[in-house]
């Protein structure tokens, strides 16, 4: 099995990538998890205790879960994956089943900064765009998708968005075996991985 850890900024083509990559080398053997599935179950709190939680901090991820997905499917067994609603900052009753594939990839802004989960990544991929790119297509996608203000959005990002990456994200490259800079529009470094990937896919 081969694990692939995609990291990077807010708003860097994570996600981009990784849709690449298992287009490229098709889902029946490539299983993808996004750490956002992972934020901490905090279902029990009001949701004014929900919207005052730091969600860019390391402590936000519910980190023992995801190593142990990582290692249950390191291990040829599949999990049940966790489905989070950003609209209310809990965890929904549903989860989806993943199956174990040769390949597993995973990304997240916050996935090198634990260094257990760093372990189980055989390749580690730090997407690297520039912060004004980063917080335009944060903006578009958490008031399209995750129903949000402007305003709401411009705050989190001052108050706790951009004090975390300098913090966590941006050191967390230096563990990255690959950088690739401006995402999923990268098609030299995405063809250079992808190619990588399908070499050991060949050797059975």
């Amino acid at each position: 099995m081969l694990m692939i850890g995609i990291a990077g900024g807010t708003g860097s083509g994570k996600t981009t990538v990784a849709e690449r990559l298992v287009a490229a080398l098709g889902e029946e053997r490539v299983a993808f998890l996004s750490q956002d599935s992972y934020y901490a179950d905090n279902r029990h709190l009001t949701m004014e205790d929900r919207e005052r939680i730091n969600y860019d901090h390391p402590d936000s991820v519910d980190g023992d879960l995801l190593l142990d997905h990582l290692r249950l499917l390191r291990s040829r067994q599949p999990i049940d994956m966790p489905v989070y609603d950003f609209s209310t900052h809990s965890r929904v009753e549903r989860t989806i089943r993943v199956q174990s594939k040769r390949v597993v990839i995973v990304e997240g802004i916050l996935l090198f900064a634990d260094p257990l989960i760093r372990q189980e990544l055989d390749i580690k991929v730090f997407v690297d765009t520039d912060a004004d790119v980063r917080v335009l297509r944060r903006l578009s996608r958490d008031i399209q998708e995750r129903g949000r203000t402007v305003e709401s959005v411009f705050a989190q990002y001052l108050n706790t968005v951009k004090p975390m990456h300098d913090a966590f994200v941006e050191p967390s490259k230096r563990y990255a075996d690959l950088i690739i800079p401006e995402g999923g529009r990268n098609d030299i470094a995405i063809g250079l991985l992808t190619s990588r990937i399908q070499s050991y896919l060949s050797q059975g």
